[in-house]
């Protein structure tokens, strides 16, 4: 990481600060650190801390959030439902300015 001014920990995690000047000057590095090890980096200004990068909070996809579930129904039971709560669907398609 760029030249650190101190170190202090917020919660779980450690985080490095740095001055204005010095993240004028290395900006695309300091936010791949902070990309690539997902620590969080305080920007000083004259001593005072005036911004704080952070990693992004992880996501995952539906198909990850469902991975690992067990099915609540089989696949003629879907098929049953699917067609069941269609069949009271009016599939009518009507102009709505008329």
């Amino acid at each position: 990481m760029c030249k650190i001014h101190k170190m202090h920990s917020v919660g779980h995690h450690a985080m490095h600060t740095i001055s204005a000047t010095e993240l004028a000057r290395n900006t695309r590095k300091i936010l791949d650190e902070v990309a690539s090890r997902g620590e969080s980096v305080a920007i000083e200004r004259n001593h005072v801390t005036v911004a704080r990068i952070v990693p992004p909070v992880p996501t995952m996809t539906a198909a990850q959030a469902l991975d690992g579930l067990r099915p609540m129904l089989t696949a003629e039971e879907a098929r049953e439902w699917l067609e069941e709560s269609q069949d009271s669907f009016d599939q009518t398609v009507r102009d709505p300015w008329a």
